[in-house]
């Protein structure tokens, strides 16, 4: 079709300039306006052949970009009858098989970018965890258990308390079985005394644990090695002093309290709080938290539990699926976001506490960590993005692995928006 219509082009203006070239004697009138009548009516034919060659070369790159659109609507309709067919005729992967949450290998998949944000892996910034074993963390949407067959398949036997959770598979079926108990159980200490009480020993099952005791976990912070809150368990130490005083990076809890009505802040979260000393503060100033925290080689939930706080075993990547938009009139957290959480899941996190605040909530985000560059590129302009109003911000520089290093902390007490 191109052919013919270039050919029908160049024809027209080869029979332009033929006739443009002919002497103006075709007439036996050989007067000048004559020949000038004769050139220009043949010009103007000469013309209007031209512009229909033209409109009828557009209708036809008009036809041919619509076929282009109706093959390319056709291929997306083919493979997405290919992709159900082979999802009906393939229910089931082998396990040691890459696919996806629809069974699909990844670069098959036709997700959209969110989809991808959701539910595809993320890479650490920081690297291989050996504590995770991986150098990735899944959001736990399903996506993660597909990808750990082998550990999954072993659901039977595995210990409540693992690493799968980690790894966001979770939740899991559970044996029908009941669950072992403490040997020479006795009562929990009685509230409010149970508030800085260390329980007793006999009150945990330590097959899983590196200590044996709770003594081992109150002195382990005079041993070298990095341990998760390495000093937690020890309630008469730094654990006594949180809090209390107001300056720099160090935000009071009184003062914090004082930037809303009286009796205002009644109910809220602690993510990741450790050995739930932020709820017993707050539990003695009448305000009820719920601590999240993550067993890592150490009962930290049954330690809260404890103390008459209340726990929950959930890992950073859960989204806070325990409360619904608008609820709680506060959330804190300490250390546990910072700079090793994937941005785009951070971001998935600082809108889920944005969610789950109401109207006027306090974030209270305490001890952020990154490096210098990321505070002004990567976090501040993230911030901005959730929609916080700022009521306190405070940086400065972490100085614990030596101050040639560009380590900062950020602490910051933001506001949800009355509208």
């Amino acid at each position: 079709m191109l052919k013919m219509l270039f050919l029908l082009i160049f024809t027209n203006l080869v029979t332009i300039f033929f006739f443009s070239s002919l002497p103006f004697s075709l007439s036996s009138s050989n007067t000048p306006h004559t020949h000038l009548f004769l050139h220009q009516e043949t010009i103007s034919h000469l013309l209007q052949e031209l512009n229909s060659t033209k409109s009828k070369l557009f209708d036809s790159y008009s036809l041919i970009a619509d076929l282009h659109h109706k093959i390319n609507s056709t291929n997306f309709l083919v493979r997405d009858l290919v992709i159900e067919i082979t999802r009906e005729r393939k229910p089931s992967l082998p396990v040691d098989e890459e696919a996806d949450v629809f069974g699909i290998p990844p670069p098959t998949a036709s997700l959209s970018d969110e989809l991808k944000l959701a539910i595809l892996p993320h890479k650490l910034p920081l690297g291989y965890s050996p504590r995770m074993a991986s150098d990735e963390i899944y959001p736990p949407v399903g996506a993660a258990c597909l990808r750990f067959q082998k550990e999954l398949a072993q659901y039977m036997t595995y210990d409540i308390g693992g690493d799968l959770l980690l790894k966001g598979c979770e939740p899991l079926p559970r044996r029908r079985c009941h669950p072992k108990s403490p040997i020479g159980y006795v009562e929990p200490t009685p509230f409010p005394d149970s508030l800085w009480a260390t329980p007793p020993d006999t009150s945990i099952i330590w097959d899983t644990y590196t200590c044996k005791s709770y003594q081992c976990l109150i002195d382990r912070k005079n041993f070298p090695g990095t341990v998760d809150c390495k000093d937690c368990f020890d309630l008469q130490g730094r654990e006594k002093r949180r809090w209390l005083y107001d300056r720099g990076l160090d935000y009071g809890l009184d003062q914090v309290l004082q930037t809303k009505p009286a009796g205002s802040i009644r109910i809220g979260l602690d993510i990741g709080g450790g050995s739930g000393t932020f709820a017993a503060r707050m539990r003695e100033r009448n305000i009820t938290i719920i601590t999240s925290s993550m067993n890592l080689d150490g009962p930290f939930n049954s330690f809260i539990a404890s103390r008459g706080l209340i726990p929950i075993h959930v890992s950073i990547s859960q989204r806070l699926p325990l409360f619904f938009e608008n609820t709680l009139d506060i959330v804190h957290s300490m250390h546990i976001l910072s700079n090793w959480i994937p941005d785009a899941m951070l971001e998935f996190a600082l809108y889920d506490i944005y969610r789950v605040l109401r109207s006027g909530g306090l974030f209270w985000l305490d001890h952020f960590f990154c490096q210098g560059p990321q505070l002004n590129q990567t976090y501040a302009p993230m911030f901005d993005r959730i929609g916080f109003t700022k009521l306190r911000w405070n940086v400065g520089k972490k100085v614990d692995r030596g101050v040639d290093k560009s380590e900062w902390y950020l602490s910051a007490l933001l506001e949800k928006p009355m509208t």
